[in-house]
């Protein structure tokens, strides 16, 4: 294949790109301007929510206080405002007008002086996130109560407080910081690959389908040079300014983690990571341009080339909703399956988990490999003649 030809079509579709400045600001700088906004703000959300759901004064209605003044007076002086109940508890939650109301049964004081376990009900709406830490520390508080008044009751009767804890569980966990920082970031592969993945396609559609349309690709498949090396050229193009935008996403990324509140600050997003982070997308933009390449060569217009957008925007997020729904264990097998593979191998890189070379030769096999098969049937596409009439 003449690699001077493949270089002065890419070049040529490049200028022609750049110099239709909003095309190439929005394919070039949303991606790098969109992303690390969205994880700014995101992390400030929820650092602030959790921040002031945890130090704030928590306001509890509760229903029967009077029956257990002690236990009214612990929750006082954990930081929590006791308030008049609500006439209906349940639908109160339900409205959203509290976070969770504490029932406490009305024979409590009898249950309590006959050292018995004495009764109370947490109401909440497990559905709803934002209940989630106050119900989480009034639980805690109340499993603290409990505890400290079993421990008191035993030494009362000269039992020893161990003597209530048949088992002493220990917690040990293996996590490391980096991992739970990945944690935060369950989103960042999708984004990544859906921008490697269509990055280029205003670009890759304009080429071909829009060249067809403006009757100027007719001209160019006339000239003697091969349609494979002006179909590559046309690749190589989508496939440079792709990784321009990538690598302006992940510059991106570490300015904006440095700049990131909470935990995401510390996450690694260092030279060699940002080399690896390109080198995993690299596949992804080749499959994605080709894949695209191949249905603008199969369609008439660039409105019905725009058409598969919708389903292709959906193809990156598959594995994310999966392993949401479904973890699975890392296997090698997933390292061959495209956007599973690249899902897990920047998981990986997030989590600062060491890539062995037996996954990255299946990974960039597999994902090479799905681009070439690609490039081959757009390329026969390419040779058909009707490719060069208009629709």
């Amino acid at each position: 294949m003449n690699l001077a030809v493949i270089w002065t079509v890419a070049k040529k579709e490049l200028i022609d790109l750049f110099r239709d400045r909003k095309t190439m600001a929005l394919g070039l700088f949303m991606g790098p301007v969109l992303i690390p906004a969205m994880f700014l703000g995101v992390g400030a959300l929820a650092e602030k929510r959790v921040r002031t759901q945890l130090e704030s004064t928590l306001e509890l209605p509760v229903v029967g206080a009077e029956h257990a003044p002690n236990l009214v007076a612990f929750l006082e002086s954990r930081n929590i405002d006791i308030l008049p109940p609500p006439a209906d508890p349940d639908r109160a939650v339900r409205d959203q007008e509290h976070d969770l109301v504490l029932r406490i049964d009305p024979e409590f004081g009898e249950q309590w002086r006959g050292s018995r376990a004495a009764k109370v009900e947490l109401v909440y709406d497990s559905s709803r996130q934002d209940s989630q830490i106050p119900v989480s520390r009034v639980r805690g508080v109340l499993t603290e109560y409990s505890r400290t008044v079993g421990v008191l009751r035993g030494i009362h009767r000269g039992i020893s407080p161990e003597v209530a804890f048949a088992v002493q569980i220990g917690q040990r966990d293996v996590a490391t910081p980096e991992a739970r920082r990945g944690m935060l970031l369950v989103f960042l592969p999708y984004l990544l690959v859906l921008f490697s993945f269509l990055g280029g396609a205003a670009l890759v559609i304009d080429v071909t389908a829009g060249e067809r349309e403006r009757q100027s690709l007719e001209p160019l498949l006339a000239t003697p040079a091969p349609r494979a090396a002006i179909m590559s050229g046309k690749i190589l193009a989508a496939c440079l300014f792709g990784m321009l935008s990538l690598l302006l996403i992940v510059v991106s990324l570490k300015l904006s983690f440095q700049l990131a509140p909470g935990p995401m600050r510390m996450v690694d997003v260092s030279v060699p990571v940002m080399a690896q982070l390109l080198l995993v997308l690299l596949p992804m933009v080749l499959v994605g341009t080709t894949l695209l390449t191949l249905i603008a060569a199969s369609v008439k217009s660039v409105k019905e080339a725009q058409s598969y957008m919708s389903v292709l925007m959906f193809l990156p997020m598959v594995p994310t909703i999966v392993l949401m729904v479904n973890p699975v264990k890392t296997q090698l097998w997933q390292f061959a399956v495209p956007f599973l593979a690249q899902n897990q191998m920047i998981l990986k890189l997030v989590r600062s988990e060491a890539i062995t070379a037996q996954e990255w030769l299946v990974y960039l096999g597999a994902g090479f490999g799905a681009g070439l098969a690609l490039w081959l049937l757009a390329a026969r596409l390419y040779h058909r003649e009707k490719l060069a009439i208009s629709a």
